[in-house]
Order: structure tokens, then C-alpha cells, then sequence
């Protein structure tokens, strides 16, 4: 403690006085620097108001007072505050709001650059610095941000009831500097609601291999309640750019984490309120960082267990003669132990026996022994294996059986097996199929006894050998019942762990690719659910997805030449030249059908084309309640017609009513965390629906209740403000909808698009409706307020509201706007690329946004939202549907043939691919190279997925097993 500054050794006197909580009591050096701040923040909160006085009449005095010293240090993290904040607190619904998140995100690039400034010890040089100049300089910024004077003071003020918690925080994180920018974001992330022995920050660090400080800055980012969404477009400064897939991996690790945590804190409050946590049991279960490491540690003191031998052994009273053992081995007498009429303690047999079960279960709960056991198993060669099992071999299903025939003798090193590999095992094992086992080579179990023999637990005097013995059977012992089963549980768990994360995120980018694939806008459609008995089922809808006509044909029961003629009027009534078949029961037979009608022109002067689409949760959808509200008058058979149709002409706003799971782009989908699979699949429609955008006044509930921040209640809202007040006119008058609070608008506006020639005309007939009205009020009623159209008249659209840009960085765009000399009415045109291509090709990117005060990535979401053609949509770049005229079938394929495709699953472990004869072939993914890729795939950093098209060779066709292997050519 000498070493410490005089004012923190008074704090440290303080606390003394309290009663700290008992998980205090060991803990790391992070939290004994929170011990050391947290009295001085207490006693600094007491002379607070006589200082303020006192900065008023004494100016020039430099106080060297323990208090005034108190209060800069307060000021200086209070300023730090505000330039790390990527949106300042909204207070004003108006407009001027954006002036400080102008000057905020100006700030940010200077911040970043001073990133390796920010740790304590310059906190200090700049906090010695102040008190030479008094009081009076308190009140400056010590950062890049130009604040008046009047400013501070007011944040002073506010310190009451917004930041009184946040100093201490501040002084703990810039303890543990990051070296990176904006990392004092990660201030709020050190006061976690359950402490633990290790950093939340390092941890996540360590688990997702993401710079520490872009995990601070999540972690804040999280707590604030910030969407993917949100943050994978508007605050790539403060994450480094990372993808949303990426982010969804931090936020589900943090999650982990936290549950850890709070289970942790859990099992101390039980076992302290039974009397059973000692502090050695403490600190082992706060060093925990997975559920197993914590099931571990409270096995032993979990309520209804029979205890174990170690604990048996320890209520005879051994305890002490096996501590004896360890550290003063000279004064032991195990027959002093013996009790003729004791169970246990007959004998020195079993006093031995006893002793063994109590070094047995230290060795086994030590962290250092358990950290070598891990560094050794990482070295050698551990295998999983799985065998036939006997049971099933006898009893089983002969087809089950031959599902898992890879599975029957196999062998892997754990550290090449690949996800679908361990979730086939499991499966297997969970069928009784499989019997599976964690292979361990001896050579671990020997270095490692010898180990703990020779150096972790070497006894401090020398041992008789009866004793060595008993020691070297503990460790024997330790390793064969508690430590071996243990890394067993260790290696399975996090194998099926990684596996079903792997799943589940390769479910997620399946489901984001078909999201977005391209629509099929202009024309009509002719959607085919087909069947046998009860016949297929059509519904033709127009270009806007109005039902034209609904009807049911018999194409597979005789009358197939009779129901001919009936489509063909149907598609000359309504002049639609494109089908759309589900490929449910029956597929292949009505896809021959039309394709013979095609080939023979039965439907001429119409040119028509078909494709085949996935009816996978269509049944389901339109039993529906959104189906029955949305299509109350049809029979749900027609319904799923119907769907399949606007599959294809939008496949985002349809493939939105529809539960992500049923959609069947997944691997192993059953078997994984299916809380986990719902959060990530309703992460990716969120995020898909968001980046796409909606026109908030033509959208439909479904779609709009996905967008980032808005729930089903918020979606509902608007759209009951909508049908009320007419259409929005600009993204401000969300604010005025019940229930959009400043964080929700904050969340939502950047997705929410506006129409702009739909507004102009809107405006333009409500200004000659108003103006009339004017006319009449001034005639009949001169002296009476007509209040309710003078929002109207008001309320004004903006061009800025039809781009990306987030109404906080307004003010920037229009700054930039008039730098170029452009205006907001030439947004989407050509001479707007042109003006922005002159500015950025003479200063660069960087410089202008220097010149603006702002981000580059804030800059150059600017210039994407003001240089897109009107009407822009991201998903032009995907594929769209793979329409045809004929067919193939199985038995004419040949091996060299070389076809087209269309993408219909991804998989760790290969691609499935339609080539339309009914069977998907398999791409194996030592087939898929970078060299394929076109470039553009490349970019979107997407690989292969659903929807694309692709050019295949045909490599081996089993017509018995009906299986194809295929040879990737190239992307298309």
C-alpha cells in the first residue's frame, strides 16, 4: 500500500469500515483497482457543491486539495464520456437534435487516431496538468471535441442523476488500455452484473478471435440495445467493419458468458446459505468460463447428490491426514485413524483408500492441473471413434442402419473432424446405432502422472514409500475417474458445440441468399401446387400480387387433354406467360406435363416458361391465422398456390410470413439448440428485410414487424397511424406513431424507405384540398382555428428519406451536397455521380471526410445513398429463378455431361444442386475452389447458397441410390 498515492490510500482507509461481499474476497487485480476507486468516488460526492462555489470566486487559484484534484479527474472521464458515445442522448424530437451527432461523429476519426493515447498514464499527465491552471480549466475539454464553456457546465450538473456510477468504471477500463479506437465505449462492459475472476472483454476475445477492442465496444453497443442490423450499417468505425454473421457470433458468445456468470452466482448464494463454500471452492468457481468447467466444481454439492468419496472420506475426519501428506508428511500416523467399529475406518486399508479419495479430488479440482492435462491433450493425437452398436446390430432397422454405414468403423482426430461428422455421430449415438468414445493415448496419462508426482505435487519433505505410493495412486486414480471422464465431456461438448453453431450459421447464410433472391417484378404469374387425388391447384396473380383467378385441374387422372385446354384459356385471359410449380407430391409428373406442352407450342402466340420453386412451409402458411386474414375467402389448398406464385415474384416479403425452420435450407436442423436456431434464423430475416428496405406506405404488417427495433405491437401501430392519418411524408413523422420512442426511430429510420413521387403527388393534392378549405373558413367562420390541417402544411418531404442515410447524418449529407454543388433534389441521377467522382478523385475519400468532420464509413454510406438509382434494390446483384422449357430424367444422364444448375442447399460438406431431372446432385466441397468463384461471389463474401446458378460436370450417377456427384465448372 506504500506505494500507492495519498489519496487513494485514504480511500483504501474506508473501507475498512464496510462489509465487502464475499466473492471479493479473492479476486484479480482488476478488482482490486475497483476496491481502490470506489471509496473516492464516495467521498468526492460530499464537498461537490461548496467546490462549485468556490470555482466561481477564486479563478486564478491552483488548489492542490484533495477534493479539487477529485473533481478534474471527474470532469475529464465525464468529457472522455461524451466523444466515445457514437449518438448523443436523444432529448428533442426536432430536428436540431442532429447538431450534436454532427459534432459527435466529427469527433470519432480524431479519436481513432488517438487511440494509443487514451491508456492511464496519460490520464494522469493530462490530469497534473490541469490542476496547475485552477478550476477554471476543469471546464475545457481534454479532448478534440470543441465544447463551449457553458456546456461543460451543464454536464456538470447532470452528474447528479446520469453519470454518478460511470467515473469509476471509466478509471478501471483505462486500467486495462486496449490500444484501440473508441475504446472507451467499453467502459459500461467492466461493471458486468455478475463479477467474475476473468475479463468479460478477454474472454469474448479469446472465444470469437475479435480485436479486444472492437469487444468492448459491441458489449456497449448490446447493452444500449442496438440491432445487427444497425450496427453492421451504421457503426463499422466502432466494430471494424465486421459482418453481421460475425456479429451474431460475438452477441451469442457474450450470451454464454453471461450465463455462466449468473449461474455461477447462483450456486455460490445456495452454497453459502448451506454453510458448504469455503474460499478455496470460491475462487475455483469463479475462474469458471463454461457450464462444464461449472457443473464440474458443484457436482459434488448439488442438493439430493449422496456426495462423493472424497466427501465420504472427509466426514470420517481423513481430511487432515491427507493435507499431512502433501505438506508435512513426517508427522503423519494413518494408523492413529484407525476405528475397529467405523465404517471406513477399519482398517489402514481403507483409511488408505480414504486418503486417496480426498487427494484424488484436490488433484482433480486444481486449475493448474487441469490447464496441463488440456496443454498436454492439444499436443497428442486424441481421436473420437465410433463402433456398430451390439444392440442395434441385432435389433435394429436395416435402413437406419445403413444410413450411418460410414459410421460403423470410424476414427478421427478431433481436431480435423469435420461438423457434420460429429452431428452424424450424435445422431447415431442418440438412436442406439453408434457407440462412441473419446480415445486418450497412454502417453498423456504417464507424462502427466509423472508430472504431478514429480512437480506440482511434490511433497515438501520426503516421503515414505508407503506414502509415495498412496500419492501415486491418487494421481492414478484422479486421472481414471475424475479427470479422464471429464475431458471427455470437455472434447464431446465442445464438438457438438462448434458443430451446431456451424449448423446453425450455415442454416442462417443459406436463409439470407434465399431471402435475397432477385424478384421476378412485371409480370404475371401462374403459381402450380401439384397433386394427384385431389388435383393440382392454380392461382394466377397479377404483376402487384393481386389474386386474378384461383381453380383446381386434374392433370394426372385421365383428363389431362381436357384440363389443357382450360390453362391455355387461362393464360390467354390474363396473358401470362410464366409457371411456377412447387416441388411437393407429384413435381415431376405436372413438370413433364407443361414441359410436353411447351415443347409442342400448345400455348402459342404466349412464349411460355416455367420454373420449379420449393413449397417447403407453403401447407403450413396458409392454415395460418396471417393467411386466413390475408385470404380469408380461399380454401387454404388454393392459399398455398398462391404463395408459391409470390414466391417467386417477391420471395422476401413471402418468405417472411413463413417460420424460418420450415423453410428446409438447413443442416441437421432438428438436432441443434432450437432456441438457438430460432434467435439466428429470425436474426437473418431481420436483417434481410432491413438492408432491403420497406416502403413504410405500402408494406405490409408481416414485412414491416421485421424491420430492426419494430415488434409486432411498433408494426401494428404504424400501420393504424397510416390508415388514420394517410401515407407518411417523411421518416420524422415516425416519432408521432404510439410507442416509437427516440431508440426505436433511432433503430428503424435508416431501413425505412419513402416513395417520392407518390409524396409530391400526395402533398401537391392535399395543399389545393387545404387551400380550398382556406377559402371556405375564411367565408363562413373568420375568427375560428382550423388547426387539424396545419400539420399537413407543415410536414414536408424530404429527398433524403428515398436513400440509406440515417436522418442522424442529415446534416453531413447536405454539408456534402453543397460541396459538391449538387442538390437534393438530383439524388439517383447520373450528374450526381459525376459531381461526387470530381470532389472525391480531387481531395480522396479520407480528406473530405476530414474536411466534413465525419467517418469514412459515415461518408461513404452517404455517397452510396445519394449516387443509387431511385427505386435501388440489393438484391439486382442475386439470381433469379432458373426458368426452362423441357426436361431430363435420371436415366439420361451420362457421366461428362456438362449442365446448368440452380443451387437449392448448402452444406459443410458439399452443395446440392437442381439440374432438373428430380434428384439433386452433389457438389462435394473438395470441389469447390476460390478459382470457381466469380468475383463478384467473392465480394459478397457469400460462397455458394441458394438461388445461384451454376455450370456442372456430371462425375458419377447411381441410378440404384439415387445419387449424383458433380464437378463444379464455374458460377454463372
Amino acid at each position: 500500500m506504500s506505494s500507492l498515492p495519498r489519496r487513494v490510500k485514504s480511500a483504501a482507509k474506508a473501507l475498512t469500515s464496510e462489509e465487502l461481499p464475499s466473492f471479493l474476497d479473492s479476486t484479480s487485480e482488476s478488482e482490486e483497482e475497483e476496491e481502490m476507486w470506489e471509496p473516492k468516488k464516495k467521498i468526492a460526492r460530499k464537498p461537490r457543491l461548496p467546490k462549485k462555489t468556490e470555482a466561481k470566486t477564486k479563478k486564478a487559484a491552483a488548489p492542490q486539495s484533495t477534493v479539487a484534484r477529485k473533481m478534474v479527474k471527474k470532469v475529464a472521464i465525464k468529457e472522455e464520456m461524451d466523444v466515445s458515445l457514437p449518438i448523443p442522448p436523444v432529448e428533442d424530437n426536432k430536428r436540431p437534435l442532429l447538431k450534436p451527432k454532427e459534432e459527435d461523429v466529427g469527433s470519432k476519426p480524431k479519436s481513432l487516431d488517438q487511440k494509443p493515447k487514451v491508456p492511464k498514464k496519460m490520464k494522469i499527465n493530462s490530469f497534473q496538468g490541469k490542476s496547475k491552471n485552477g478550476l477554471e480549466s476543469d471546464e475545457k475539454p481534454s479532448t478534440s471535441v470543441t465544447v463551449a464553456g457553458n456546456q461543460v457546465k451543464q454536464e456538470k450538473c447532470e452528474e447528479d442523476f446520469a453519470f454518478d456510477e460511470q467515473p469509476s468504471k471509466k478509471i478501471k477500463l483505462n486500467a486495462h488500455p486496449e490500444g484501440k479506437p473508441v475504446k472507451n465505449l467499453g467502459g459500461n462492459k467492466i461493471k458486468e452484473e455478475f463479477e467474475m475472476n476473468w475479463d468479460y472483454v478477454q474472454a469474448l476475445s479469446e472465444i470469437t478471435n475479435v480485436e479486444p477492442w472492437v469487444c468492448a465496444n459491441l458489449i456497449w453497443l448490446f447493452q444500449e440495445e442496438n440491432t445487427i442490423p444497425f450496427i453492421a450499417r451504421y457503426r463499422k468505425e466502432l466494430i471494424n467493419n465486421l459482418e453481421a454473421d460475425a456479429l451474431r457470433e460475438v452477441q451469442q458468445a457474450l450470451e454464454e458468458l453471461r450465463t455462466v456468470a449468473k449461474k455461477t452466482h447462483t450456486m455460490i448464494q445456495k452454497l453459502k446459505k448451506e454453510g458448504k463454500l469455503s474460499s478455496c471452492l470460491l475462487k475455483g468457481l469463479l475462474n469458471c468460463r463454461t457450464l462444464e468447467e461449472l457443473d464440474h466444481m458443484s457436482a459434488p454439492y448439488k442438493t439430493g447428490s449422496k456426495g462423493t468419496k472424497a466427501q465420504r472420506a472427509k466426514q470420517l475426519g481423513l481430511e487432515p491426514a491427507a493435507l499431512s501428506l502433501l505438506q508435512n508428511p513426517g508427522e503423519l500416523n494413518l494408523f492413529s485413524y484407525i476405528r475397529p467399529n467405523t465404517k471406513g475406518l477399519e482398517n489402514i486399508q481403507e483409511v488408505e483408500a480414504g486418503v486417496q479419495h480426498i487427494l484424488a479430488d484436490i488433484f482433480a479440482k486444481d486449475k493448474d492441473t487441469l490447464d496441463f492435462i488440456r496443454k498436454l491433450c492439444q499436443q497428442r493425437y486424441v481421436s473420437i471413434q465410433s463402433t456398430l452398436a451390439k444392440v442395434s446390430s441385432k435389433n435394429g432397422n436395416e435402413k437406419d442402419i445403413d444410413k450411418f454405414q460410414l459410421y460403423h468403423e470410424f476414427s478421427c482426430n478431433i481436431r480435423n473432424i469435420q461438423h457434420h461428422q460429429i452431428l452424424a455421430i450424435n445422431r447415431g449415438e442418440n438412436l442406439k446405432i453408434l457407440t462412441v468414445k473419446v480415445n486418450i493415448p497412454d502417453g498423456v496419462k504417464n507424462e502427466f502422472c509423472w508430472w504431478c508426482v514429480n512437480e506440482r505435487w511434490r511433497p515438501k519433505q520426503f516421503l515414505k514409500p508407503e506414502f509415495m505410493r498412496i500419492l501415486r495412486s491418487s494421481v492414478e486414480d484422479a486421472y481414471k475417474r475424475l479427470i479422464y471422464p471429464l475431458l471427455c465431456r470437455e472434447f464431446r461438448s465442445k464438438l457438438t458445440s462448434d458443430a451446431e453453431k456451424e449448423s446453425v450459421m450455415m442454416f442462417g447464410r443459406n436463409l439470407r441468399q434465399l431471402l435475397l433472391t432477385s424478384p421476378v417484378r412485371g409480370r404475371a404469374l401462374m403459381g402450380v401446387d401439384p397433386g394427384y387425388r385431389h388435383g393440382c391447384k392454380l392461382a394466377i396473380i397479377s404483376p402487384t400480387s393481386q389474386i386474378l383467378h384461383t381453380d383446381v385441374v386434374y392433370l394426372h387422372s385421365g383428363q389431362g387433354f381436357r384440363e389443357a385446354e382450360k390453362i391455355r384459356r387461362l393464360l390467354l385471359q390474363y396473358n401470362c406467360s410464366t409457371v411456377v410449380i412447387g416441388n411437393g407430391t407429384a413435381y415431376r409428373e405436372t413438370e413433364a406435363y407443361f414441359a410436353d406442352l411447351i415443347m409442342k407450342k400448345y400455348f402459342a402466340p404466349l412464349d411460355v416458361v416455367y420454373c420449379i420453386v420449393s413449397e417447403a412451409g407453403a401447407s403450413i402458411y396458409s392454415v395460418s391465422p396471417e393467411a386466413t386474414k390475408e385470404m380469408p375467402d380461399l380454401d387454404p389448398n388454393v392459399r398455398s398456390a398462391v404463395s408459391i406464385a409470390r414466391r417467386v415474384q417477391d420471395p422476401l416479403a413471402e418468405l417472411v410470413k413463413i417460420e424460418p425452420k420450415h423453410i428446409g435450407v438447413g443442416m441437421y436442423q432438428h438436432d441443434v439448440s432450437q432456441t438457438l436456431l430460432k434467435a439466428t434464423l429470425d436474426s437473418v430475416v431481420e436483417e434481410c428485410v432491413s438492408f432491403v428496405g420497406v416502403d413504410i406506405n405500402i408494406c405490409s404488417e408481416i414485412l414491416l414487424r421485421h424491420i430492426a427495433g419494430l415488434n409486432t405491437n411498433r408494426a401494428k401501430n404504424i400501420i393504424e397511424w397510416r390508415e388514420k392519418n394517410g401515407p407518411f411524408i417523411n421518416r420524422e413523422q415516425l416519432k408521432e406513431v404510439k410507442g416509437l420512442g427516440p431508440k426505436t426511430f433511432q433503430q428503424c429510420a435508416g431501413f425505412i424507405r419513402f416513395n417520392q413521387e407518390y409524396i409530391k403527388t400526395f402533398c401537391s393534392n392535399k395543399k389545393n384540398e387545404l387551400g380550398s378549405g382556406a377559402l371556405l373558413t375564411k367565408a363562413s367562420a373568420p375568427g375560428k382555428k382550423k388547426c387539424k390541417p396545419a400539420p399537413c402544411a407543415s410536414q414536408q418531404p424530404n429527398p433524403l428519406d428515398q436513400t440509406c442515410i440515417h436522418p442522424e447524418s442529415y446534416n453531413i449529407a447536405m454539408r456534402f451536397l453543397s460541396l459538391i454543388g449538387g442538390s437534393a433534389n438530383d439524388i439517383g441521377k447520373s450528374d450526381m455521380q459525376q459531381k461526387v467522382n470530381a470532389v472525391i478523385q480531387k481531395e480522396g475519400l479520407e480528406g473530405t471526410a476530414k474536411r466534413l468532420n465525419t467517418t469514412v464509413h459515415t461518408l461513404q454510406l452517404i455517397i452510396d445513398g445519394l449516387t443509387q438509382p431511385e427505386g435501388y434494390d440489393i438484391r439486382t446483384d442475386f439470381d433469379k429463378p432458373d426458368f426452362k422449357r423441357s426436361i431430363v430424367c435420371l436415366e439420361d444422364l451420362s457421366v461428362g455431361a456438362v449442365l446448368t444448375g440452380k443451387v437449392e442447399n448448402a452444406t459443410p460438406f458439399g452443395v446440392f444442386v437442381d439440374i432438373g431431372v428430380g434428384k439433386a446432385g452433389l457438389i462435394p466441397a473438395r470441389n469447390i475452389t476460390e478459382a470457381k468463384l466469380s468475383k463478384i461471389k467473392k465480394r459478397r463474401s457469400l460462397g455458394l447458397g441458394p438461388g445461384e446458378r451454376v455450370e456442372v460436370k456430371v462425375l458419377n450417377v447411381d441410378i440404384p441410390r439415387l445419387r449424383i456427384t458433380l464437378d463444379l465448372i464455374r458460377v454463372l
